[in-house]
């Protein structure tokens, strides 16, 4: 927005005499405000008549907090990022969306550029804006934002990040980790609440925020606070003014708190009516609707007067009818391409995959694989970046996999975290969306819970939900697996349960080759990756083996042949390979019959094809995994085995997994829970024998 000089006095000092000039806005200035104003008020009325139409499905408003968005976003500049929540049309118009841009999202269009059909509206999103998708998780996107300004830090700039969502918000436990991190960092990110005192129906006093979100923070220093009433244009011009000028002196972030009206119902699902009382209601609606207080300030002011005020509307209304009409003549979305980006296009997996092992060199065991690895990634790629608890030296993480990075590449690169992992996992996000390459660690699967909404919402779907425009292709290395005498909370595994989330590939190798050719396939692609490092083989010396150079890459879906055999088949991963592969000696040894044990290393993709060709041959297969039965990797595998092979099959296809349990602490019930050397041998002679 263009300011100029305020005008001068007889005696040649500035008019200060009003808020617009003390501001030095001018006359097109406060024009184009209320016109962004009028734009989302009008597109909320257009967009329930749609509804109505049976056009949409759906429409979440912003009537009531129209002043203090585009008070932001006419002081934001191109560069500024912006994470939007799901009332934020206004300053979405402000900062470039245009009114066809959100047609094409309420009709879900194929060529929308927010989601492309694939996200209800409300979504608000654009590449060319710095404006990434947004999703439906309240609260989620305040870590992003920590995340996103945290990479333009760290590349120089000076730019930014707004983040925004309503009152209610506040209670979520990430918003409060979100301001923790940007208070420790000093990072530029406008935190705007915009309170309208009620989440649905939830009271404000019923979120027991107390009388503002600030008062939370008292004692954050280099956390600025602005109470701000978000429905005066010019108060709300000063307080995000004076929000922008400490943030780009690098004094920390800023909180706004903006007090705002809803002046509809939640959304076009719900009736306010039955939890709001008329009164209120009605107050709200003469009293505190923002575009009536500034466009009566400007007719008293003469400023505009009434008939161009209301020929401004009319404008507005005229530029949505067409804008409506043109959006819904364009490309609806095809049932083809309801699955795709899920994952990266596949070319960009098409690397310079090696085809051998080393056979000479160095033995190293998996967690001095792992390391190297690292090491030689962050050599490669200069916005790779490690973080995660107690990562950075001298601790150099709780089983030393991260030792020496820091002192190789420095604590800008290489860096401890808060002890909270969703926010590891949504910081990641942010710097991902902006152009780094996090590798994080979450110290141990039992704890990754916390921030299971983060990559089952955020870093999974963002490629997904955004059509393609934003991805995060964040690496997760995360100690797993039991048989350390770890009780319930250092013994799980995890991989069945993230394979339920599309967008997110697994991988999870038994010896130091896999894992060093796997994590830094890992490092170079462009998916989210969850690498599962099983503990007790950390240094375990079955899994040691002649370490590959740094040009070693492994392709994910590509299974190894651990043993050939003729009589039966093992698909497994992780621990159990080394059990099966003591086992099965055994039983050779005996029998005289063999059997093959394959190794999926990853376990999203897997590789059917080995399998499928291995059962062929051998007629009969036993799945083995150290998670439990319930809904987990040996039943996926087993399903397709009995669905693709059932006229090879000699025998029927068996499973040896954990006990549908938590895991206890004491050896005798661990060994009872866990799948055992002893068990895989019983249970595979049991399949030779049938």
């Amino acid at each position: 927005m263009a300011v100029e000089k305020a005008k001068k006095g007889k005696k040649g000092k500035p008019n200060t005499g009003t808020p617009h000039t003390k501001l030095n806005l001018t006359k097109d200035d406060l024009s184009k405000a209320l016109r962004f104003m009028m734009l989302a008020r009008n597109s909320d009325q257009k967009h329930l008549t749609l509804v109505k139409q049976g056009k949409s499905f759906f429409h979440i408003g912003c009537s009531g907090h129209e002043c203090i968005q585009v008070a932001v976003a006419a002081n934001m500049e191109k560069t500024d990022w912006a994470w939007t929540y799901y009332r934020d049309m206004a300053l979405a118009y402000t900062k470039g969306m245009t009114t066809k841009d959100y047609f094409m999202l309420a009709f879900g269009k194929k060529d929308c550029l927010a989601a492309g059909g694939r996200q209800m509206p409300g979504h608000y999103g654009h590449p060319d804006l710095r404006m990434p998708t947004q999703s439906s998780p309240t609260g989620t996107q305040f870590l992003s934002a920590v995340g996103t300004d945290l990479a333009s830090r760290k590349s120089g700039s000076n730019d930014f990040t707004y983040v925004a969502s309503g009152d209610g918000t506040t209670s979520q436990g990430e918003f409060f980790e979100a301001v923790n991190w940007a208070h420790r960092e000093k990072l530029p990110v406008l935190f705007c609440i915009q309170d309208n005192k009620i989440a649905i129906s939830v009271k404000r006093e019923d979120q027991g925020m107390g009388g503002s979100v600030s008062d939370l923070f008292v004692g954050y220093k280099d956390l600025l606070k602005i109470h701000v009433d978000g429905t005066d244009y010019f108060k709300s011009t000063e307080a995000v003014r004076k929000a922008i000028k400490y943030m780009r002196a690098g004094k920390g972030p800023v909180l706004i708190h903006a007090d705002v009206e809803r002046l509809l119902p939640h959304s076009s699902s719900d009736d306010d009516r039955k939890y709001r009382d008329k009164d209120i209601l009605e107050d709200g609606k003469k009293n505190r609707d923002c575009i009536a207080i500034l466009s009566d300030y400007l007719i008293k002011n003469k400023i505009l007067t009434i008939s161009e005020i209301e020929k401004l509307d009319e404008s507005v209304k005229q530029e949505l009818n067409e804008s409506a009409d043109w959006a819904w003549e364009q490309e609806d979305p095809v049932a083809e391409d309801s699955t795709k980006n899920n994952f990266a296009d596949p070319s960009t997996r098409e690397l310079d995959y090696s085809t051998s092992d080393p056979t000479s060199g160095n033995e190293i065991v998996m967690v001095d694989a792992i390391n190297h690895a690292l090491m030689e990634e962050m050599a490669r790629n200069e916005k790779m970046l490690i973080f995660g608890e107690d990562v950075q030296d001298p601790k150099g993480g709780v089983f030393t996999a991260t030792r020496g990075l820091t002192d190789a590449y420095g604590k800008d690169r290489v860096f401890n975290s808060p002890l909270a992992e969703a926010s590891i996992a949504g910081v990641a996000l942010g710097l991902a969306i902006n152009g780094f390459k996090p590798v994080v660690e979450i110290q141990f699967g039992d704890y990754i819970w916390p921030a299971f909404m983060q990559y089952k919402n955020e870093i999974s779907a963002m490629r997904f939900r955004s059509d393609g425009n934003w991805s995060a292709p964040v690496v997760t290395r995360v100690a797993v697996g039991g048989y350390i005498h770890g009780g319930l909370c250092h013994s799980q595994n995890i991989e069945s349960i993230f394979s339920h989330v599309p967008g997110i590939m697994i991988a999870y190798p038994s010896n130091a080759i896999d894992a060093k050719g796997l994590l830094k396939t890992a490092c170079r692609i462009q998916d989210p990756v969850l690498f599962c490092e099983h503990k007790g083989m950390y240094r375990l010396p079955f899994g040691k083996a002649i370490e590959p150079d740094e040009n070693f890459l492994i392709p994910f879906g590509k299974a190894r042949i651990v043993k050939e055999g003729s009589d039966a088949t093992i698909v497994t991963y992780g621990m159990c390979v080394k059990d099966s592969v003591n086992a099965v000696r055994k039983i050779e040894k005996e029998t005289g019959k063999s059997v093959e044990i394959i190794d999926l290393r990853t376990i999203v993709p897997w590789d059917k094809e080995m399998v499928l060709e291995s059962v062929k041959k051998t007629g009969r297969v036993i799945v083995i995994h150290e998670d439990t039965q319930m809904s987990s990797v040996s039943g996926e595998v087993a399903s397709t085995i009995s669905d693709e092979t059932f006229q090879w099959l000699d025998a029927p296809v068996k499973r040896l997994t954990a006990k549908d349990s938590h895991i206890p602490y004491h050896p005798a019930y661990e060994n009872d829970v866990l799948p055992t050397e002893g068990k895989i041998y019983d249970k595979v002679l049991e399949l030779l024998n049938f």
